[in-house]
């Protein structure tokens, strides 16, 4: 729930009654425990509020964030290599399929699966 708050924080400052109104649609939970868990991501160092006459306006704080991705980044490059060995395996099985890969092509064929007048050869060219 944490992440989502962060999630729609990142999207730009929020007031809280907005992100109340949307963690309370999607996960069920009070007004007050929303704002339990904002005061977790304050605390942290997550996100920050400021006051707006009666409002509260909250919105990320990408330093911590930062931290995170620079620790992290020692372990991208476990996970590139299984994803790249994933995009193998991918790939080969749409080869022992006979399917076209059209990522790798580079182009999509238009609707209902005919090539466009462009890719065509013309007639008179012949």
């Amino acid at each position: 729930m944490r992440r989502r708050i962060l999630e729609l924080l990142a999207d730009g400052e929020q007031t809280a009654g907005a992100v109340s109104d949307a963690i309370r649609a999607e996960f069920g939970i009070s007004q007050p425990a929303v704002s339990q868990h904002l005061k977790v991501l304050r605390e942290s160092g997550f996100a920050t509020v400021r006051a707006d006459g009666t409002r509260r306006l909250y919105a990320v704080d990408s330093a911590p964030l930062q931290e995170v991705d620079i620790w992290l980044e020692r372990f991208r490059g476990f996970w590139n290599q299984r994803l790249d060995a994933l995009g193998t395996e991918l790939a080969r099985g749409k080869r022992e399929r006979g399917e076209r890969d059209e990522s790798a092509a580079g182009t999509t064929p238009p609707a209902g699966g005919r090539p466009s007048p462009d890719n065509e050869k013309n007639e008179e060219d012949t």
